[in-house]
């Protein structure tokens, strides 16, 4: 399959590592405390990849020593602990390809439009920021574990965010592994044996593929050592949920989380209840869970495809953070919540794989949360263009 590289680039020193990751571009909302937080930082990656004066950032890091150069070709394991959990994957370079080939396999939906930005991010610098959170279906516990216990990790820290992200609290340990020694070589040739599916980062994969690149700069992790996490909604509904709520075939319950398969967990200013899908399609995007509800509860409160993501009627949050859209329906600002079951691997798979003939084959929006996300400036590539 794909012939896998080391990175070349910057990556930062050990001393200034802390204060320049950062969380991805595309969950800093503007004017929220965690971009004032990032703003403080004058190293932090934001002033990169979502600042003014990306340039002059850039140069500002290497001048006073922030950022160094790495011309080897390394491979970088990252370690992740948090909650108890432990998350490993391995930052490399990996081959740009059509879709249709069948060697980097997408779930989503992508638009051009959402891509300018990134495009002329790395047409000023020449670098690329941000990885692409890709999945594997080969075995790579075996050697990102001997990588683990062999050597010593270039970068040990835990990030600091004031409890503004979920990358916040989080024990990061990087791995610098030259692409030419053993472990180098044994990762090359492991990633060879499977396409890759992207899990989060389908416009960054994108912008790689309108930029011309070789490679794009990649975080890969062994497939079943990841969680997918509901991707839950706040809704307001064009017609109120109590006026239609006596045509709904709602059980009511004492306690709000996330609900079995094919069926919806709702939390109203009047309870909370659980309500069934009454028919489950045969076909992969069409037995989803959002695609379900999309049919069997949306038309009801006058809602409608074209409107999913319009803040007026609908917000997303992670499981993880339904407490926050719980308040959000008691001081009003939305109806109700809607909890979902998560997506499977199995069904994510599934989808992916029916896209690459027919491209129409795509997940509805919002539909999968891959958490934690992937620290930002941990290595920064010089890609290539062809």
């Amino acid at each position: 399959m794909s012939e896998v590289r080391g990175l070349t680039g910057l990556r930062p020193a050990p001393q200034a590592i802390d204060k320049i990751t950062c969380p991805p571009y595309d969950v800093i909302k503007g004017g929220s405390p965690l971009e004032q937080t990032l703003r403080q930082e004058g190293r932090s990656l934001y002033h990169i990849t979502l600042g003014d004066r990306p340039v002059e950032t850039l140069s500002m890091l290497l001048d006073n020593g922030s950022l160094q150069r790495e011309e080897t070709p390394c491979f970088y394991v990252y370690e992740q602990t948090f909650s108890g959990h432990v998350r490993t994957g391995v930052l490399a370079a990996v081959p740009v390809s059509p879709y249709a080939e069948g060697k980097i396999i997408r779930h989503e939906k992508t638009f051009d439009d959402k891509v300018k930005g990134r495009l002329e991010l790395r047409a000023r610098t020449g670098y690329t920021f941000e990885p692409v959170f890709l999945l594997s279906k080969a075995s790579l516990a075996e050697v990102l574990d001997a990588v683990k216990n062999s050597l010593v990790p270039v970068y040990a820290f835990t990030s600091d965010f004031a409890g503004h992200s979920e990358l916040d609290g989080i024990y990061n340990r990087i791995f610098r592994v030259p692409e030419d020694s053993p472990a180098g070589q044994r990762l090359r040739e492991l990633l060879k044996t499977s396409p890759f599916y992207i899990a989060d980062g389908h416009h960054r994969y994108h912008a790689s593929l309108l930029n011309g690149q070789t490679h794009f700069l990649a975080y890969i992790c062994q497939a079943d050592s990841v969680r997918i996490q509901a991707y839950n909604r706040v809704i307001n509904g064009r017609i109120k949920f109590e006026e239609v709520q006596a045509a709904l075939d709602l059980t009511k319950t004492d306690t709000f989380a996330t609900p079995p398969k094919h069926s919806f967990a709702l939390y109203t200013r009047t309870g909370s209840y659980l309500l069934a899908a009454k028919n489950i399609p045969a076909d992969a995007v069409g037995r989803l869970d959002c695609s379900i509800l999309e049919k069997e509860l949306y038309p009801h409160l006058g809602l409608s495809h074209d409107l999913i993501m319009d803040t007026r009627y609908f917000d997303y949050y992670p499981e993880a953070e339904i407490q926050t859209m719980k308040e959000q329906v008691d001081a009003g600002a939305y109806d109700l919540v809607c909890a979902l079951h998560p997506v499977s691997m199995e069904e994510l798979f599934a989808v992916a794989e029916a896209g690459i003939a027919d491209p129409g084959i795509v997940m509805p929006e919002k539909s999968t949360f891959f958490a934690p996300k992937i620290l930002s400036g941990i290595i920064i590539y010089k890609h290539n263009k062809r």
